[in-house]
C-alpha cells in the first residue's frame, strides 16, 4: 500500500467513482445520472464523506459516509447515526489494507460529528441498497464482519411477473365484502394528497411521505396511487413508480395496524398490480421487506418470490 494516497471527493472524482463503482459491484450498477441525483443532489451529502483512495492517477477505493443534515420530519437529524451506503475497492488492491484505512477515515469523519452507530446501509432517502448481499458480495460481507459489523435484521427483496396476472377471485369476493362494509377503494385525486402525506408520514414512516411528494414532482402521474377508506378517511394506501421513477418497482405500501386483519391490503396489492398490468407493465419489485413480516405473507401469497437477501449491519463507532 505504498504507493497508494488518499483523499476526499473533489469535482471531477465523478466518472472515475462510477467506473471503478460498476466494476465492482456488478450486481448493482449505476450510472452517471444514477449517481448524480443518489449522491450528489443528495441534500445531506458531504464532499468530506467520500474518502478515496488513489494509486498514481488510478482510483483504487471507495468509501462513502453520510450523516443527516437536513431532517427526514421535524427537526430530527438522527444525532447518533450515521450511515455508509456503499464502498468498494479494486479487485487487484484488494487484501492490502486499503478498505479498512478507508473505513477508519469514514468512521472518523462521522465520529467528529458526534456520531455513535454506523450503520450499513438503510440509509434513507437515497439508499442503493438496503444492507449486504452476502450472495453477491461474500467478500464485503466479510469485510464488514471482520471490522466489527454485526447483523441487525434482514431484508429481502421479491419480484412478481405479470404474465397472464388477472385479479383472483377470492380478491373480488373479498373487496365485495368490505364494501358492504363502507370500505372503498379508489385512485388518488389532488383532494388526496394532504391527507395521505400525513397519513404515510406519521402512521409509517416520513420518508414514505417524502417518496410519494417527490415521485409526484418529478412527473409521476397520480393515477398510479391507489387508496383504501372508509368514509372520507385514508386507511390505506399503496402506489409504484415513487422511486427513482421507475414504474416496476412498487412501494410504499401501507395499512392502518388498527384495521390489519380484514385484507384491505390484499385489496390495495392486487388494485395496484391490475393496474400496473394495465400499463402494459411486465412485473413489480420491491428492495426491502422482512421475509416474516405479515407484508412478506402477503406478498408470498400474491405470488412474489424472494429474489434478493440483505443484512442491515451496524457497529458502534469507538
Amino acid at each position: 500500500m505504498k504507493s497508494v494516497s488518499f483523499r476526499t471527493y473533489r469535482p471531477g472524482d465523478e466518472a472515475l467513482i462510477v467506473e471503478l463503482w460498476n466494476q465492482c459491484a456488478v450486481c448493482d450498477p449505476v450510472t452517471p445520472l444514477r449517481f448524480r441525483n443518489l449522491v450528489l443532489l443528495d441534500a445531506n451529502f458531504d464532499p468530506a464523506g467520500v474518502r478515496l483512495a488513489f494509486d498514481g492517477e488510478r482510483l483504487v477505493g471507495c468509501v462513502y459516509a453520510v450523516r443527516r443534515l437536513l431532517p427526514m420530519a421535524g427537526n430530527d437529524l438522527d444525532p447518533d447515526n450515521g450511515w455508509i451506503p456503499f464502498f468498494f475497492v479494486d479487485s487487484a488492491y484488494e487484501r492490502q489494507g486499503i478498505g479498512s484505512a478507508l473505513l477508519r477515515e469514514a468512521e472518523a469523519f462521522l465520529r467528529e460529528a458526534g456520531r455513535k452507530q454506523l450503520f450499513f446501509s438503510a440509509y434513507a432517502p437515497n439508499y442503493i441498497v438496503p444492507g449486504i448481499d452476502a450472495a453477491a458480495y461474500p467478500k464485503g460481507d466479510a469485510f464488514l464482519r471482520r471490522n466489527g459489523f454485526s447483523t441487525r435484521y434482514t431484508a429481502v427483496a421479491m419480484d412478481r411477473s405479470l404474465v397472464g396476472y388477472v385479479v383472483p377471485e377470492e380478491v373480488r369476493e373479498l373487496k365485495r365484502q368490505r364494501f358492504a362494509e363502507g370500505y372503498r377503494f379508489r385512485t388518488a385525486s389532488d383532494a388526496n394528497l394532504a391527507d395521505l402525506l400525513r397519513f404515510a408520514g406519521e402512521r409509517f414512516n416520513p420518508d414514505w411521505a417524502r417518496a410519494i411528494r417527490e415521485g409526484l414532482l418529478s412527473g409521476q402521474p397520480i393515477n398510479r396511487i391507489k387508496l383504501a377508506l372508509h368514509g372520507d378517511a385514508i386507511v390505506g394506501f399503496c402506489l409504484n413508480g415513487a422511486y427513482e421513477g421507475v414504474p416496476e418497482r412498487f412501494g410504499p405500501f401501507g395499512v392502518d395496524p388498527g384495521r390489519r386483519g380484514l385484507g384491505l391490503g390484499k385489496i390495495l396489492l392486487h388494485e395496484a398490480l391490475a393496474s400496473m398490468k394495465a400499463q402494459s407493465l411486465h412485473g413489480a419489485w420491491f428492495l426491502w421487506t422482512g421475509e416474516q413480516s405479515p407484508a412478506g405473507h402477503l406478498y408470498k401469497q400474491a405470488g412474489f418470490r424472494i429474489t434478493r437477501s440483505f443484512d442491515i449491519m451496524s457497529k458502534p463507532i469507538a
